[in-house]
């Protein structure tokens, strides 16, 4: 389905994906793996990760996001960094007049004599910065198709998703695809429209936790109390299924065979984290 929707996008009949589920149940991996085939075809893609630690700080994946695209370097003069940005400008065909004092403003930048200085109201120049953030983004899929990934919007602060929302508006005639993932507890603010597609990732039925299981064990069978003691622990989240196969196989508590595993240990010595953060 994610492939299909980037197919479309290419077409420029662009797409939002809207992808949740609960913390370990495979969001991240999915993004990997698109992401991993898109980037082998030479198409550039975004990445901006909301943060728990910054819900309140405005745009913050924007501005992570445009540090990394910038190549900002830590002892780089603040001279060298708006030098940087001006060029980045001018290649999507931005004129840098209105939008270098937005973005430096942003960025925390100086804002050089040559511009002229912000005279805005606070939420005047949030719209005109939002506006110019847009255009930018934007610009990127005139040339080529884009794939933007939104990661963790259940930590996005407002301002952000004021902006994804604008972004969204624009979607349907840009060669752009958003994949926007997060947990079950966030709702998104905006109304579903006819391109946006909506994924739930469950949690992974026996079958699928012990193909799993098979597949980390490199297809050599594990004794059945201990594929039944990783199914039963590990409660269909693929994280945990991964993680507690991967420390049955370190444990020193299984012998391998020439075609299978045998048993040596007790399995009461492994024991699965009960929280992701353990």
């Amino acid at each position: 389905l994610l492939r299909e929707r980037w197919a479309q996008s290419t077409e420029r009949l662009g797409q939002v994906v809207l992808l949740s589920g609960e913390a370990g149940i495979g969001k991240s991996r999915l993004v990997h793996v698109l992401t991993e085939r898109v980037v082998d075809t030479g198409v550039p893609r975004l990445t901006l990760r909301c943060s728990p630690y910054h819900t309140n700080s405005a745009l913050y994946p924007v501005i992570e996001h445009l540090q990394r695209l910038l190549h900002w370097h830590h002892h780089a003069t603040p001279a060298a960094r708006l030098d940087t940005l001006e060029q980045a400008l001018r290649t999507v065909g931005l004129p840098p007049a209105q939008a270098v004092p937005l973005l430096a403003a942003l960025l925390s930048l100086p804002v050089p004599d040559q511009y002229p200085p912000l005279t805005l109201s606070p939420q005047r120049q949030k719209q005109q910065t939002q506006e110019v953030l847009v255009a930018w983004l934007l610009a990127e899929t005139v040339q080529q198709p884009v794939l933007a990934v939104w990661e963790d919007l259940h930590w996005a602060d407002p301002t952000s998703l004021e902006l994804l929302q604008l972004l969204v508006d624009q979607v349907p005639t840009a060669a752009m695809l958003h994949v926007l993932t997060f947990r079950p507890e966030f709702s998104p603010p905006w109304p579903m429209r006819s391109y946006m597609t909506p994924i739930t990732l469950n949690r992974l039925e026996r079958p699928q936790a012990e193909a799993l299981i098979a597949y980390l064990s490199d297809d050599k069978a594990l004794p059945a109390e201990v594929v039944a003691h990783i199914v039963a622990k590990t409660d269909g989240v693929p994280l945990y299924v991964e993680e507690l196969t991967k420390m049955v196989l370190e444990s020193g508590m299984l012998q391998e065979e020439a075609e299978h595993y045998r048993l040596t240990g007790s399995l009461s010595t492994v024991t699965i984290p009960t929280t992701l953060q353990d």
